[in-house]
């Protein structure tokens, strides 16, 4: 019999600021600790260096977690033109410089080739495996291996400020994108060379950016919810859990039977002759309108994909 996993079963994703010199999973192990909870992951991480919305999934929102790792996001970048780093960013050893002789019009002449659908090498500097090692520890010991080009979209790349050797931007791109190769090939492009000063997060997928928390404000709605004898009331903390089916919003719907669910939780497909087929779809009991999860539909066949844990299969 499986061990069940100690903390509370709560389920929802929560929109943390995290800081700049954290590392996501520390953010992350901080806030499952915060709210108590029996699991949790985040949604791809950032960079050290990078501040912004970092979406972590609590309990059964984890299953869902690789669909906002797939989400488009959005960035603000601060360039610093005229040096180039070995990781791309703030953090790396300077391995270039030069003269910056840039006018704003080269720069929107040179991000325009790099908008849209194009293709990029990831950086050495990146968590993407070799044979099994991290490129990044291969990185640090020296290495350089060759990189295949990945397709990737740059849906916009507006320059808001130009002054000196800085130029600031936002990036609202695919999946697998790597802001701090973007800027890097921008700086190659430009003659100058350049790197990541400034990244921050702004939105992932479509959700706020004011929704986002700060882990001091976590950390404050359960202190300040605490009695003497250290038991807490999480009601404040679970109010800022977006429902768990926020990160499926691009899914098409299927209403399903009370019946039907529990054909689907006992791992039976469900016969509906007359559904239009779909790959993936958020389910809902329709008596209820309570979210059940990912189902797909193929043949007049639906069967279930993700489910969430139904409170009699707790």
């Amino acid at each position: 019999m499986a061990r069940r996993r100690k903390g509370r079963a709560i389920n929802g994703i929560v929109l943390v600021d995290k800081p700049q010199g954290a590392s996501s999973n520390n953010i992350l192990q901080k806030v499952r600790a915060i709210y108590g909870a029996a699991k949790a992951g985040h949604t791809g991480a950032l960079d050290p260096l990078a501040t912004g919305m970092l979406p972590v999934c609590l309990g059964e929102a984890t299953k869902f977690s690789q669909y906002l790792l797939d989400s488009d996001k959005t960035y603000f970048v601060t360039a610093k033109l005229g040096e180039r780093t070995d990781t791309s960013d703030a953090e790396g050893e300077v391995v270039e410089v030069n003269d910056v002789n840039v006018s704003e019009q080269d720069i929107l002449t040179h991000k325009a080739t790099l908008t849209g659908a194009i293709k990029q090498v990831p950086t050495m500097f990146s968590a993407l495996k070799h044979n099994g090692q991290p490129l990044y520890k291969l990185a640090r010991q020296g290495i350089t291996v060759d990189r295949e080009a990945r397709p990737i979209t740059i849906f916009s790349f507006e320059l808001l400020r130009f002054e000196g050797q800085e130029a600031d931007f936002v990036v609202h791109c695919s999946k697998g994108t790597y802001i701090r190769t973007l800027i890097d090939d921008l700086g190659q492009l430009l003659g100058c060379g350049a790197h990541v000063k400034v990244l921050r997060r702004t939105h992932v997928a479509k959700y706020p950016s004011d929704r986002m928390l700060t882990l001091e404000q976590i950390q404050s709605l359960k202190d300040n919810n605490m009695d003497e004898q250290g038991i807490v009331d999480y009601t404040a903390l679970d109010s800022h859990l977006l429902p768990m089916e926020t990160a499926l919003t691009e899914l098409p719907v299927i209403k399903l039977s009370n019946k039907e669910v529990k054909t689907l939780r006992y791992g039976q497909s469900v016969i509906r002759p007359s559904i239009d087929d779909v790959e993936e779809a958020t389910a809902y009991d329709s008596d209820s309108d309570t979210f059940i999860g990912v189902v797909s539909a193929v043949n007049g066949e639906i069967k279930s994909k993700r489910l969430v844990v139904g409170e009699d299969f707790l």
